[in-house]
Formats: C-alpha cells, sequence, structure tokens
C-alpha cells in the first residue's frame, strides 16, 4: 500500500506525544506560578530573571493586551484552527519529515496551552520575566516559548532545506 505522504503511526504518536508534553509542561507551571504567586506579585531569580504572575488578555507578549474583550473569543477562535491546521498538517507529512513535524508538534502543544487557559481563565498565565538595563521583554510563558522555538525551526529548516529532486520522490 503506498504511503500518500502520510505520517506513519508511530511517527504520529510521538510527534502528538511532544505537543502533549509541551502542553502539559505549560500548565504544570502556571498551576504553580497561580499557586505560589499573587496577580502582579513579582520574585528576583537572577539579575536578569524574574518570577511574576501577569495575565495576558491579547496575543503574544501581551498584544492588543487592552481592547475591551473581544480578544478572548476572537484569539480563542484563531488558536482552535490553527490547532487544527497543525494537527492535519502533522498527520500528513512524510516520515522523512522529521524535523518539520517536531517543530509542529512545539508550535500545537504551545497553542493548545494558550487555548486552555482562554476558555477556562479568559486570559493567559504568563511569568517568565527577562530585563536587562531597565528594559523588560514582555513576560511569557512555556506555551509561548514552544510556539517560537517551533517557528524558529520551521524558519531554519526552511532556509537550510535542500531542495528536493525527482529522484527524491521515488
Amino acid at each position: 500500500m503506498p504511503n500518500l505522504g502520510l505520517s506513519s503511526t508511530k511517527q504520529l504518536l510521538t510527534l502528538l506525544g511532544i505537543a502533549v508534553v509541551v502542553f502539559v509542561f505549560d500548565q504544570l507551571t502556571k498551576l504553580w506560578i497561580v499557586n505560589h504567586f499573587v496577580y502582579g506579585a513579582s520574585e528576583a531569580v537572577t539579575s536578569f530573571f524574574n518570577l511574576v504572575r501577569v495575565h495576558n488578555f491579547g496575543a503574544a507578549f501581551s498584544f492588543l493586551n487592552n481592547e475591551g474583550g473581544w480578544q478572548r473569543w476572537g484569539f480563542t477562535i484563531f488558536a482552535a484552527i490553527v490547532s487544527l491546521v497543525i494537527l492535519v498538517w502533522i498527520a500528513r507529512l512524510s516520515t522523512q519529515q522529521k524535523l518539520e513535524g517536531v517543530a509542529l508538534a512545539l508550535i500545537l502543544g504551545g497553542a493548545l496551552g494558550n487555548l486552555y487557559d482562554r476558555v477556562t481563565l479568559g486570559y493567559v498565565v504568563d511569568f517568565l520575566d527577562f530585563h536587562w538595563s531597565g528594559w523588560h521583554f514582555p513576560a511569557f510563558n512555556i506555551a509561548d516559548s514552544g510556539i517560537c522555538l517551533g517557528a524558529f525551526i520551521l524558519i531554519l529548516e526552511g532556509v537550510f532545506k535542500r531542495p528536493s529532486t525527482d529522484d527524491d520522490k521515488e
């Protein structure tokens, strides 16, 4: 039976497992922050890194955070659609597209982590706060890290990917 470009069951389960690990780690870290920090509280860990509890009603890095509330359902719908598209994309990968699969799994796990927050809380819990010389990078979380790392891998893979030839398709 020809492969038709679909992932093997083992590859699909592995990639979904990566997404689940990102999702669970994200949720466990957010739960820890919520149980140990009051909203707005911050604790210095190093001279350039704090743990802080903030609520992000907007998109990545607090983009559109103060836009009146439409963001909750707008970003919820967007994240759900993106998650479904990525799931289909993963299922259609060939077994040779391992790095692309890992990148997509990281993005999927992160998208689902933030989607879960939006549905259950109405906002996303962010807690990683890096700063330098009075400048603070917007607080983020493990889900955001998975999304960014996955996107970075996809970009690198796209830049450095060897062009396919007709010989590769046989």
